[in-house]
């Protein structure tokens, strides 16, 4: 595990904190429940809920699907 220090940490966390409200936007906007936004990134329905309840952060992987959902749904608009 990679240790930081507190700046890196703070801009992480910042970091993830934007993503997170991106994506719970996202989610309003199109009226989906967090199960379906689960099926979307193709992840289970309690991963999710983590993420939203602050338990837990995507990792690497996972923020690229969500960057990249959020990437494809901002070029629609």
């Amino acid at each position: 595990m990679k240790k930081f220090d507190n700046k890196s940490l703070l801009l992480y966390n910042a970091y993830m904190d934007n993503l997170m409200k991106k994506l719970e936007i996202y989610r309003f906007e199109n009226r989906i429940s967090q199960r379906k936004l689960a099926k979307l990134l193709n992840v289970h329905f309690s991963t999710v809920n983590r993420w939203f309840n602050n338990r837990t952060t995507p990792n690497k992987i996972q923020r690229y699907h969500i960057k990249k959902l959020l990437e494809d749904y901002n070029s629609q608009k």
